[in-house]
């Protein structure tokens, strides 16, 4: 279907967007686009790396391992700088039953 449209087709249809949304709000929606891009990536790549460590943890040797010591709840940033977005978040406690 989109590969009908002529170009005068596809002006028409972007001078449409920018007439319903208004030309000062495009810049703005799409800067919160690449806002949302990059917290979604970063939240990517800390729940791999935190699958990561889950992974080397449990291959290491229990009798090896020296006493648990609290972990300080860590901040994950959305972007650089970026700290109205930040967030602790909680690491669950790991228990063994013996």
């Amino acid at each position: 279907m989109i590969g009908n449209l002529k170009p005068l087709e596809i002006l028409l249809i972007i001078a449409v967007i920018v007439l319903l949304f208004g030309a000062k709000k495009l810049p703005e929606m799409a800067r919160s686009l690449g806002k949302s891009a990059r917290i979604l990536k970063s939240e990517a790549k800390a729940m791999k790396k935190d699958g990561e460590s889950e992974d080397a943890a449990a291959t290491a040797p229990v009798a090896d391992q020296a006493p648990a010591q609290p972990v300080a709840p860590r901040t994950i940033q959305a972007a650089p700088g970026d700290v109205t977005s930040a967030r602790p978040v909680s690491e669950p406690n790991r228990t063994t039953q013996a």
